[in-house]
């Protein structure tokens, strides 16, 4: 199931499956209508001839004219495409081009051109004139007429679909969204016994005495999801431990240690295969089971826009508030434990994320790069307040604190107007009261 899943993602990511899709239902549904005309439909579609009544000549000249224009119209679209991802890819950061490729939209209205074109090929070479033995459509020649008016309705749609896509406050958006979702999907589910954040702090000591037979990777490149119920089964099958060596997102290189089993002798190359097969390995990153691409995708526009070179505070601002609003959705929740059981018996140590790794992934890169950038560095500490007060977990509201340290750190280093120390001070005085005051209990969190 789950290499399913990662079949129909990539697939999704094509900028060509759905298009094709679409030509295949666009054949299809022009052999079902001249099927219907040559089944001897002239009878009913006579009683309105205005519609229906059309000669061979007109109608291979109007359905030449359909399929040139469509051929056209899907040349500057690609153009329109191209241009928006050159445009992307410089002004932001070329990781958010996977999503400009995934879009529905795009996809959707590049397979509406490219299906009218061939619909009208298709209808085309079935009309015949009178030497030829009399045949013509008329009920295909009439639906590549209310097509062809689709596709115009389609391509202005399209222009307004760039139009919005491009602008930074909907790119950080989408990519939010789908960095909150893959949150809600990830957080709830556990692998194993349950979610606890004091189990992560026992030592490793006693693990460290076993035999442990590392497994390499078959491929460089990045992991983008791991078969938790496979491995989960391996394990216990074994009846030994799978000791991950690196997370969702990490880059593994071929024949280097991808995870590790405990066992007495060496593992066999079924063991080895099934242990390889549990991870799924690809040269790019993908939301779907890692979070911290999403927010690394924000993270990269927030310093595009900081560089020297463009300098656009009000989009680092606006990747901060997005920032904050994916950890506010994560800071109330159970981290899943890194320990998996099952009947007593330890078989998985994953390496998975954390709030305190997330909340580092959000903001430390900004904050280097936030130099005297008043600004950002009060959005930054608005942000953590805002974070600080939906939780009660002494470790998530520590690891918070020290961010606003740091913050002061660099806005005392950097920031030399009174009145801009002025302002700082007084947002570091509201988010340090924020984290010695009593916090409120957000709904299934419990107090430490």
């Amino acid at each position: 199931m789950n290499k399913f899943k990662q079949i129909w993602s990539n697939l999704r990511s094509r900028l060509w499956f759905i298009p094709a899709l679409v030509v295949v239902v666009s054949i299809a549904f022009a052999i079902a209508l001249i099927e219907t005309d040559s089944a001897g439909s002239d009878r009913w579609l006579a009683r309105w001839p205005r519609l229906f009544g059309v000669g061979a000549e007109g109608a291979r000249g109007m359905m030449s004219t359909i399929a040139g224009s469509m051929m056209t119209v899907v040349g500057v679209t690609f153009s329109m495409i191209l241009v928006v991802l050159a445009l992307a890819s410089s002004q932001y950061t070329s990781r958010i081009l996977r999503n400009f490729m995934r879009s529905r939209v795009t996809q959707v209205v590049l397979g509406i051109f490219a299906g009218i074109f061939t619909y009208s090929l298709i209808v085309l070479r079935t009309i015949r004139g009178g030497d030829e033995g009399a045949f013509v459509p008329r009920l295909a020649v009439f639906f590549g007429f209310v097509l062809a008016l689709g596709g115009v309705g389609a391509l202005m749609y399209f222009i307004h679909h760039i139009a919005s896509s491009i602008q930074a406050s909907s790119i950080i958006a989408s990519v939010a969204q789908e960095t909150i979702a893959a949150i809600d999907r990830l957080f709830p589910e556990q692998l194993g016994r349950g979610p606890s954040e004091d189990d992560d702090e026992q030592p490793l000591s006693p693990l460290t005495e076993r035999n442990w037979r590392a497994i390499p990777a078959r491929e460089s490149g990045y992991i983008q999801s791991v078969n938790n119920a496979a491995l989960l089964r391996l394990a216990r099958d074994r009846k030994t431990i799978v000791w991950m060596q690196h997370g969702i997102g990490d880059f593994v290189v071929q024949n280097a240690t991808l995870a590790s089993l405990a066992l007495e002798t060496p593992p066999d190359r079924e063991t080895i295969a099934a242990l390889q097969a549990t991870f799924s390995i690809s040269r790019h990153r993908t939301v779907e089971q890692d979070a911290a691409f999403g927010i690394r995708q924000i993270v990269d526009v927030a310093l595009k826009a900081l560089s020297t070179g463009i300098n656009d505070t009000t989009t680092a601002v606006m990747c901060v508030d997005y920032l904050t609003a994916i950890l506010a959705r994560l800071v109330s929740r159970p981290t899943p434990s890194s320990r998996c059981d099952e009947d007593g018996d330890l078989r998985v140590i994953a390496k998975g994320l954390s709030f305190e790794s997330l909340l580092a992934e959000s903001f430390d890169q900004i904050r280097r790069n936030a130099k005297g950038d008043v600004a950002v560095m009060s959005r930054m500490l608005d942000a953590l307040q805002t974070i600080a007060t939906l939780t009660a977990s002494p470790h998530r509201r520590r690891a918070i604190g020290e961010h606003v340290r740091w913050i002061a750190e660099l806005a005392e280093r950097t920031v030399e107007s009174a009145h801009d120390r002025a302002t700082i001070d007084a947002r570091l005085a509201r988010v340090r009261e924020a984290l010695e005051a009593e916090p409120a209990l957000c709904p299934g969190e419990e107090r430490e």
